[in-house]
């Protein structure tokens, strides 16, 4: 794609941007964009500078060099920000608010909202539409902070860890509406300690460490720049038999079964079938994106 068709394209960017708090360097040259319709995952350790670009993104903090736009100007314009939904890990309601007065109080700061009933049904928190918002566990604040974030139908969206503290099929629910967004044409920033998120949800991946971007690219071009392979059989091997094994990279015994990663998987593959008679249920696969996260970072450090 051209340079000119990026600009098209791109609702969102930050561009040589650094920030620095003091002595520590939070942001050092990330330069990135948010595609028209695409779910960007921003991956990264703790402290690698996730939060720090959305609150840049946002207009929350100034950078100390490079520029920023969101939705075609400036964060501090306010027909930009009307444009814009966001969920942060921290933040603080009226305790004493129920959730549907929550969001008709948001919904009320953009132009063409949808209604407080489809915001509910949208996001499946209809049974907690006249809950005090305060009396919720943490699982039921966070669906709620993602219907105050989508209520006013925003064209890009950022969701800082917004599967946190939910239960399994809360979090497929979620997965869900996002994945429904997208199809209505939402762009979406992604940050999230769960892989398997970023791996069911992304168009692209940004791979952030010690505050720069380390890689890039779509999710099977992440899991290509990693060599690893994942075997999986059952065999009456030890889990530290095999980890003494050239090329393999780690083993867990989950009853007969193992799942071994290894550089070499072919070796590995050999070496299994000619030591162990018994062996059976074999199969080898490419390395997901956990696995690639884990090398990408570690080679980082």
């Amino acid at each position: 794609m051209n340079p000119v068709q990026d600009r098209v394209d791109a609702v969102a960017a930050l561009t040589g941007v650094s920030k620095s708090y003091g002595k520590t360097l939070a942001l050092d040259d990330v330069s990135l964009q948010v595609m028209r319709g695409e779910l960007l995952a921003v991956l990264g350790p703790n402290g690698a500078g996730k939060s720090t670009a959305i609150a840049v993104w946002l207009g929350l903090i100034e950078p100390d060099k490079g520029s920023v736009s969101l939705m075609g100007g400036l964060p501090s314009r306010l027909d930009c920000r009307r444009r814009v939904g966001v969920m942060m890990q921290e933040v603080e309601f009226h305790k004493q608010l129920r959730v549907r007065e929550l969001i008709a109080l948001t919904a009320s700061y953009y132009q063409a909202p949808m209604s407080v009933e489809e915001t509910l049904e949208l996001t499946r928190t209809t049974d907690l539409a006249d809950r005090v918002y305060s009396k919720l566990s943490g699982g039921q604040k966070r669906k709620v902070q993602f219907a105050l974030a989508v209520c006013g139908k925003p064209e890009l969206l950022f969701l800082d860890e917004p599967t946190a503290g939910l239960d399994p099929p809360a979090r497929r629910a979620m997965w869900a509406t996002i994945q429904d967004m997208l199809v209505g044409g939402c762009s979406i920033v992604l940050t999230t300690h769960y892989l398997e998120e970023a791996e069911a949800l992304a168009d692209r991946v940004v791979v952030l460490a010690k505050s720069r971007v380390i890689a890039s690219g779509s999710v099977a071009e992440m899991r290509a720049l990693v060599s690893r392979r994942q075997i999986d059989c059952d065999s009456r091997f030890s889990a530290e038999e095999i980890r003494t094994w050239p090329g393999v990279i780690e083993v867990i015994r989950d009853e007969q079964r193992l799942h071994i990663t290894a550089t070499d998987a072919e070796d590995v593959v050999r070496r299994l079938l000619m030591a162990d008679s018994n062996l059976r249920n074999l199969e080898v696969r490419q390395a997901g994106l956990n696995e690639a996260f884990a090398q990408l970072t570690k080679e980082a450090a």
